[in-house]
C-alpha cells in the first residue's frame, strides 16, 4: 500500500508538471483559504486555549472582584484589580490555595534623563517565580526574602528577550545596574526564552519585587494596582475554590475597608463579592477585547476557504471532463474504479500539501501583521505565534478536509462512466448538455453567493471604519504635539513645581514654529481618565459622574477648542481664590437640561468627615471626545491648573507648531533640558495618538 501511495503521488506530480498554469492557480488558491484560516486560528489558539508556560498551569485560578462591583479611588495600572491591604488578606488564604502570587504591570523609563525609552515591567511579589516554576535561565530569580517592607532596590529579574536585546546575552550581565525609573537595580537573573509572563497579550521585559514600589501605594487602601493568582492544593477545583472565597468575602472586605469612604460608598464596598476563575490560559485584557472578532474573522476565512474549494472543485471538473475516456478505456483494461479515484484522489491531495505548506508560510507572515497592526508604541501587544501540536492538527485537517472537499466529487465524476458507453461515444464527452454543466454552474453559483457575503460584509466594514475616521474630536489635532515630562529626578518640593512649569512653559513658547503652547493635566483620546462624582446646586437626587481635567489659560486656544459662554481661567484663578470650572455641553445637558450653566455651582462628594467642594461655573465649551472617538460625548469638567493644591511631578504640555510636529522635536526637547537636563519626556504627535486609539 505505501509503494502504491507513493507511486500515484509520483504521477500526479507528473501531472501536475505537464498542467503548470492549473497546477500554480489551484495551489495559490489554497494557500490563500489556508492562509488566511491559519493565521486566524493562530491568534485564537494563542489568546484563548494555549496553557501558559509554566509548571501545572491547570492548578492556577485568578482571584478578582465579581461584575459590577462597587469600589472608587485610583487605578494607576492595566493589573489594577486588589489594593496591598486586600492583597494582604488574599495571601492569607490557606485553606483553599497552596501558595498565592500578585504582580503589577508597569513602564519603566531606561534613560536617566532626556526623552525616555520604556521597557515593559513588572512588580511582582517574592515567590511569584517558584510559585510558577520558572526556573532561571541564569542567576537566579526572587525569593520571599527579597519582598520585604522597605527592601529598596534589591535586583531585577530580567526575560530572556530583553537580556539579548539591551545587555547583548551577555552572561557577564549578572551583576549590572539598569536605571529604572532613575534608580539603579543590579540584574540578578534571566528566565527562561518560553516565560513571558502571566498576561496574554503583554510580556514582562523587567520583573522587581513589589517592596521596591516607590509609589506608596503599599500605604493606600483605594490605590487599585495588583492582581492576584492562587495555585490551587491537590483536590481542590476552580469551583470549589470559587465558592469559598465568595463564602469569606464579607471578611475580606470589612478588613480592607477604606477609612475614606462615606457611608454609602463603604455599605456598597462591604457587599462586594471576589470572585475565583480558572486561569490556566493566562489572564489576558486581550482575550475579552478581542473574543468576538477572532471568531467572526475565523466564520469570513472559512467562507474565503469554501470559495477556494468550490473553484477547485471546477476546474478539476473541467479536467474530469476531458479525462472520462481516459478512466473509460483504463476500466476497460482491468482497473478498478476504487483504485482510479484513490489515483484521482492522490493528485488532489498532493495539491491540498502544496497549498496547506504555502498557507502555514503565508499564515505566519498575516497572524505577526495582524498583531503588529493591534501594538502601538504605548500599548505593545505580545502574542506568541509559536507553532504547536494543535495548530499542526489544524493545519493537517484542513488539509485532508480541503482534499475530500474539492477532490472526491471530479473523482467520482470521471469514473463514473461505463467502458461501453465510452467506446460507443467515441470522442465525444459523455457530460455534453445539461447534465455536463449542471453541477458547475452550481459550484460557480455558491462561488458568487459566498464572495457576495463577504463583499458586504467587507463593504460594511469599511464604511464603519470611514465613519469613525469622520468623527470629528471637538478640537484641531493637525499640528500639535504633546510633550509629558516628568520632573522626579528634580527633586521638588510641591510648591515649587508650578514655578517650575512655568519655566519650561516660557522655553517652550520661545522656540521658534511654536504657535502656542499650555499646560494640561491629560491630553483628550489619551486613555487616561479621571471622574468624581458631582451634585449641581439645586440638584436633590444622587450625585452622577463627571469626567474631569485640568488646564491653564491658552489651552482652548492652542487646542483649537471653541468657548460658547463666560469666560476662559486667567490670572484671577489662584490658589486662594474661589474655586471654578469651565464645563462642557454634555455637562449642561446632564445637570441643567442644556441650559447655560455660567453663574451655577456644582459640589464634589469629599471623603469621609472632608467637605465637598463647591466649584462656580464660569465657562461653557464645545463638546470634545475624551477617553476614544468610538464614545458618545461625556460630562467634561475642567478646572484650573493654578488651583490644584497638589500639583504632580509630571504634567503635560499642548504645543501647536506652525509645521510638522516632528520637526519640532529636537527644539522642544532643547528648551525642556534648558531648565533641567534630567527632566524625563516623552513627545505624543496627536494626529498619531488618534490613530493608535482606532
Amino acid at each position: 500500500m505505501p509503494g502504491t501511495l507513493t507511486q500515484d503521488l509520483r504521477y500526479a506530480a507528473r501531472q501536475l508538471r505537464a498542467n503548470p498554469g492549473f497546477a500554480a492557480v489551484a495551489v495559490l488558491s489554497l494557500a490563500l483559504g489556508v492562509g488566511a484560516n491559519s493565521a486566524i486560528f493562530q491568534l485564537v489558539d494563542a489568546v484563548r486555549l494555549r496553557t501558559l508556560p509554566v509548571k501545572n498551569p491547570q492548578d492556577l485560578v485568578t482571584i478578582d472582584f465579581a461584575k459590577n462591583s462597587s469600589r472608587s479611588g485610583n487605578w494607576s495600572t492595566r493589573s489594577a484589580r486588589l489594593t496591598s491591604v486586600l492583597w494582604d488578606q488574599v495571601r492569607g488564604l490557606k485553606e483553599p490555595f497552596a501558595a498565592t502570587i500578585a504582580w503589577s504591570a508597569m513602564r519603566f523609563n531606561l534613560a536617566p534623563g532626556g526623552e525616555a525609552r520604556y521597557a515593559e515591567g513588572q512588580y511582582v511579589s517574592g515567590d511569584f517565580f517558584r510559585v510558577l516554576g520558572v526556573q532561571p535561565w541564569i542567576g537566579r530569580t526572587f525569593t520571599a526574602d527579597d519582598d520585604r517592607a522597605g527592601c529598596g532596590t534589591p535586583g531585577a529579574v530580567v526575560s530572556y528577550a530583553f537580556w539579548q536585546r539591551e545587555l547583548g546575552g551577555d552572561p557577564g550581565a549578572l551583576g549590572r545596574e539598569l536605571s529604572l525609573d532613575g534608580h539603579r537595580f543590579p540584574v540578578i537573573g534571566v528566565t527562561p526564552p518560553q516565560f513571558f509572563g502571566v498576561e496574554v497579550g503583554n510580556r514582562f521585559d523587567v520583573a522587581v519585587p513589589l517592596c521596591s514600589d516607590l509609589t506608596k501605594r503599599a500605604e493606600s487602601r483605594t490605590k487599585w494596582w495588583l492582581s492576584a493568582m492562587g495555585r490551587l492544593k491537590p483536590g481542590w477545583t476552580a469551583q470549589r475554590a470559587d465558592r469559598y472565597i465568595k463564602t469569606v468575602s464579607p471578611a475580606l472586605m470589612e478588613a480592607s475597608l477604606p477609612p475614606t469612604y462615606r457611608p454609602d460608598q463603604a455599605k456598597k464596598f462591604l457587599a462586594n463579592k471576589l470572585v475565583a476563575e480558572a486561569s490556566g490560559a493566562g489572564v489576558s485584557d486581550l482575550r475579552e477585547e478581542y473574543e468576538s472578532p477572532l471568531s467572526l474573522l475565523l466564520a469570513a476565512t472559512g467562507l474565503v476557504l469554501l470559495i477556494a474549494c468550490a473553484n477547485l472543485a471546477n476546474l478539476l471538473l473541467a479536467r474530469a471532463s476531458v479525462r472520462e475516456r481516459e478512466m473509460a478505456v483504463r476500466q476497460a483494461i482491468g482497473a478498478s474504479r476504487g483504485r482510479l479515484i484513490v489515483q484521482l484522489l492522490s493528485e488532489s491531495l498532493l495539491l491540498a500539501v502544496l497549498g496547506t505548506a504555502l498557507g502555514v508560510a503565508l499564515a505566519q507572515v498575516l497572524s505577526r501583521a495582524l498583531i503588529a497592526f493591534l501594538s502601538t508604541p504605548d500599548n505593545p501587544v505580545f502574542v506568541g505565534l509559536q507553532l504547536d501540536l494543535r495548530m499542526l492538527g489544524f493545519t493537517a485537517a484542513m488539509a485532508i478536509g480541503t482534499c475530500l472537499l474539492f477532490g472526491l466529487l471530479p473523482a467520482l465524476r470521471a469514473t463514473r462512466i461505463a467502458p461501453a458507453a465510452a467506446m460507443r461515444a467515441g470522442g465525444r464527452s459523455m457530460t455534453a448538455g445539461r447534465e455536463r454543466y449542471g453541477l458547475r454552474r452550481a459550484l460557480v453559483t455558491a462561488q458568487v453567493a459566498l464572495s457576495l457575503v463577504l463583499l458586504v460584509g467587507a463593504v460594511l466594514f469599511v464604511r464603519s471604519l470611514q465613519k469613525l475616521l469622520d468623527v470629528q474630536p471637538g478640537f484641531r489635532a493637525e499640528g500639535i504635539v504633546a510633550v509629558n515630562v516628568d520632573i522626579t529626578a528634580g527633586k521638588y518640593p510641591k510648591e515649587r513645581r508650578p514655578m517650575v512649569y512655568r519655566d519650561v512653559l516660557e522655553k517652550l513658547r520661545a522656540q521658534p514654529g511654536v504657535v502656542s503652547a499650555a499646560q494640561v493635566q491629560m491630553t483628550p483620546i489619551s486613555g487616561n481618565g479621571w471622574n468624581e462624582g458631582v451634585r449641581p446646586d439645586g440638584f436633590t437626587g444622587e450625585s452622577k459622574n463627571s469626567m474631569f481635567n485640568r488646564y491653564e489659560p491658552g489651552y482652548l486656544k492652542t487646542m483649537g477648542m471653541a468657548l460658547l459662554a463666560g469666560r476662559d481661567f486667567d490670572a484671577r484663578d489662584t490658589l486662594g481664590a474661589p474655586k471654578v470650572a469651565v464645563v462642557n455641553e454634555a455637562f449642561a445637558k446632564l445637570f441643567f437640561a442644556g441650559a447655560n450653566p455660567v453663574g451655577h455651582t456644582f459640589r464634589v462628594e469629599g471623603d469621609a468627615g472632608q467637605p465637598d467642594l463647591i466649584y462656580q461655573i464660569v465657562g461653557l465649551a464645545r463638546n470634545t471626545k475624551y477617553y476614544e472617538l468610538r464614545e458618545e460625548f461625556l460630562p467634561i469638567s475642567f478646572l484650573p491648573m493654578a488651583q490644584d493644591e497638589s500639583p504632580r511631578n509630571g504634567t503635560t504640555w499642548v504645543v501647536r507648531t506652525a509645521g510638522r510636529p516632528q520637526d519640532a522635536f529636537h527644539a522642544l526637547k532643547a528648551a525642556v533640558a534648558a531648565v533641567n537636563p534630567s527632566f524625563v519626556l516623552e513627545f505624543k504627535v496627536m494626529t498619531e495618538q488618534i490613530a493608535e486609539s482606532l
